[in-house]
């Protein structure tokens, strides 16, 4: 009984000797917890998934077509304030009447202008509609008014008319003359270019909630208006986030009508910091909803993913009971024959072992053990047979990946029959249509600016180096253009700014218009060209930087988006997938909804739709431009097309889950079966090698441990036996001598 006991505290004794940390026992327990970890999140993240509260996608979508109307709203206020600021220096000096007429021959969007002196408030000229001049006079000693603001009389202000409408007032000094004026034009402020239709309304609120604009049914008596209007005119004064939308953005659910509940989208026309923007400081936000019906439809996933779980969980366990029996059990057992042999305790045998690193290391220890009581080196101890421990970590992996495979690759596939809300569909049509309306407005007012320049060459009295500076200055303030120059009837540039002009040589400037110089090359080359007043055979150009063209169609969530010309040539597309200049669309289904689109321009039905293929779908949708101007000779399109998997669906959501669970599985096994392979498994082969040289009669040789684990403590053991077979290998010499 004395005997038994002391064996077990030399073994408890023995065993404390190793190491606690390194070696196997963290890479396995590693493994366990992780996978353990993996199968609670798969249990917890595969719920069932219902559809009854308006799809996640349908709201995020109304949020997308708000920001999309607060951005052009807040656009085209920015342009109008700076055509009028920018007429005022252009034309100063000049006579009242003449600065009205100029302006009104370059741009027809004012209700009403006119030239005031601020000093007596006399009204110098007048065009349009009556100005409330009492407003602008209001602050005209630029000192602070009761309410804290300030009443300098320069810059945007709204303006509410006893008829109820809103009019924009754009104030702007007229430097020139005997007497300080003032430049003021009015203007309507219109619910941004979105089409509403009979199903949308659209509403553009200011910082107070009060409604300035709208469009679409009457929403003043429904019950969330009040509350979209209080919590956009809230958001209007955050300070928006860094690369999203420059100003606060959101959604919310409106009241429920049977299955029939409102989607509500609210941006706010701010600006980003460091962002100028003189109509971002107006307070204004644009509120959108529409009426959706419900899906009662529920993803089931539950079951699954409790299956799921479950198997991992087995899988773990079967996994770390291998690993511990025929990895960390027989390093545990050669530690502790190994310590035996160095102690000088040769009365047993060293243990058989089975797997191949350990059996060849076993076979090795129990020759080194005959060695000490007196035997010869040999090599008849080494052992080829049994399962290596790279094979056993492989098939542990391959264990493993039989789980978290089919979750990354085949199983809870959305596929291409998802149930896609129609609103969807319609409200890709809507947003396809604003970015058109936006892209034509922008190359309009690009033109208006040329046409603005134009104006002042007028007469052919502008000095050389005064025309250059006009189009230098031209070139400063709108960032739209690469190149702006004057040309003569034969195509010759008599004064440019910018880039080096694109304009065919020797051939004649194109009538006043925005036109395609191009429809081959590595860059589209677009223009706009404006004849100069009284002066035969001098035309104003401006080319468009390729970069403007490409912010135009850049919308976060309305997927790719092209810039078509009337051949179907990519001009333009958003910088989040690129293109190549002049190449065709992608996919011909896109092509027939153009061609489709250019037959119904007075018409919205058609221009979108859901395609569906074998593996996936899309939503497409085609505008092409409408309303005239400057660009009506261009035919250009705007073409979009949403893959309906990056979509906040049901399905998608629970596909996109059981990926991420399958990822996780596989991150686990990759990582801690990989750390096992390298901390461990390496260096036991090469354990393997070192204890059958050493059993061979390598005595020279130094063993060192190049970690503090299993492994490394039987090479210090290995280096003990070394040097006790060198020592009794030197006493026969000693005694001979």
């Amino acid at each position: 009984m004395s005997a038994s006991r002391g064996t077990r505290r030399r073994k408890v004794r023995r065993r404390a000797d190793m190491p606690l940390l390194g070696g196997a026992r963290p890479p396995i327990a590693a493994l366990l917890a992780l996978l353990l970890a993996v199968a609670g999140t798969t249990a917890l993240v595969l719920g069932d998934r219902d559809r009854s509260a308006i799809d996640t996608a349908v709201l995020t979508s109304q949020q997308h077509v708000a920001e999309d109307g607060a951005l052009s709203l807040r656009a085209s206020l920015d342009e109008s304030i700076t055509d009028i600021q920018r007429a005022a220096a252009v034309y100063a000096g000049s006579d009242p009447d003449a600065v009205l007429d100029k302006l009104g021959k370059v741009y027809n969007k004012w209700r009403g202008t006119a030239v005031i002196d601020p000093a007596g408030g006399t009204l110098l000229a007048a065009r349009g509609e009556n100005i409330p001049l009492a407003s602008v006079l209001q602050g005209k000693g630029g000192k602070a008014g009761k309410d804290g603001r300030n009443d300098d009389p320069l810059g945007p202000r709204l303006v509410k008319l006893p008829s109820g409408d809103t009019r924009m007032l754009v104030v702007a000094a007229l430097p020139g003359g005997a007497a300080p004026r003032l430049l003021v034009a009015s203007g309507t402020l219109n619910v941004p270019g979105i089409s509403s239709g009979e199903d949308r309304s659209l509403l553009v609120v200011d910082s107070a909630g009060t409604v300035l604009a709208s469009d679409g049914p009457s929403v003043a008596r429904k019950a969330w208006a009040k509350t979209a209007r209080k919590t956009a005119a809230a958001d209007s004064a955050k300070t928006p986030e860094p690369g999203g939308h420059p100003g606060a953005s959101g959604h919310l659910m409106g009241d429920k009508r049977g299955d029939v509940r409102t989607a509500v989208g609210y941006a706010a026309a701010g600006r980003a910091p460091g962002e100028t923007s003189a109509a971002g400081t107006l307070g204004l936000s644009v509120i959108t909803s529409v009426d959706v019906t419900e899906d009662p439809a529920v993803v089931r996933t539950q079951a699954f993913g409790l299956v799921a779980a479950g198997v991992l969980l087995v899988l773990a366990l079967l996994v770390g009971w291998v690993l511990l029996r025929t990895v960390q059990r027989p390093l545990l057992q050669l530690y502790l024959e190994s310590r035996r042999l160095a102690r000088g305790e040769l009365d047993r045998p060293v243990a058989r072992f089975k797997g191949r690193e350990a059996g060849r290391t076993g076979a090795a220890l129990e020759s080194l053990r005959r060695q000490l009581l007196g035997g010869r080196p040999t090599r008849t101890g080494r052992a080829r047979g049994g399962v290596g421990a790279t094979a056993t970590v492989l098939v542990c992996a391959l264990v493993l990946l039989a789980w978290a495979g089919p979750l990354l690759l085949l199983v809870n596939r959305a596929g291409s029959t998802v149930s896609v809300p129609q609103q969807l569909v319609d409200d890709q049509r809507r947003r396809t249509d604003t970015a058109s309306d936006r892209v034509r407005k922008a190359l309009n007012e690009g033109w208006a600016d040329v046409a603005s320049v134009a104006q002042t060459l007028a007469g052919g009295k502008t000095e050389e180096s005064a025309q250059k500076a006009v189009l230098d200055k031209t070139l400063r303030e709108h960032s739209r253009y690469r190149a702006v120059y004057v040309i003569d009837g034969e195509g010759k540039v008599l004064s440019r700014a910018g880039d080096s002009p694109r304009h065919p040589a020797g051939k004649p400037p194109r009538p006043d218009s925005v036109a395609q110089l191009n429809t081959s090359g590595k860059e589209p080359a677009v223009a706009a060209y404006a004849a100069v007043p009284g002066v035969k055979d001098r035309t104003v150009v401006g080319e468009y930087d390729p970069q403007f063209l490409i912010s135009l169609v850049t919308r976060p969530g309305l997927g790719q988006v092209w810039l078509i010309d009337k051949g179907h040539r990519i001009i333009a597309a958003d910088r989040g997938h690129g293109f190549r200049a002049f190449s065709k669309l992608p996919g011909g289904h896109l092509d027939d909804l153009a061609v489709t689109a250019r037959k119904h321009t007075t018409k919205t039905s058609g221009t979108a739709i859901l395609h569906r293929t074998a593996g996936s779908s899309d939503i497409a949708a085609a505008a092409p431009f409408t309303g005239g101007g400057a660009v009506k000779d261009l035919q250009w399109q705007v073409v979009s097309s949403q893959p309906t998997s990056w979509l906040e669906l049901p399905e998608y959501s629970a596909q996109r889950r059981t990926m991420l669970a399958g990822l996780l599985g596989l991150t686990a096994a990759v990582a801690c079966l990989g750390w096992l392979y390298i901390i461990v498994i390496r260096p036991l082969h090469a354990l393997a090698g070192r204890a059958e040289a050493l059993a061979g009669g390598d005595r020279k040789t130094v063993l060192f441990p190049q970690h503090h684990d299993e492994v490394g403590a039987v090479v210090r053991n290995l280096e003990l036996i070394r040097q006790r077979l060198r020592t009794a290998a030197e006493r026969p010499t000693a005694g001979r001598n």
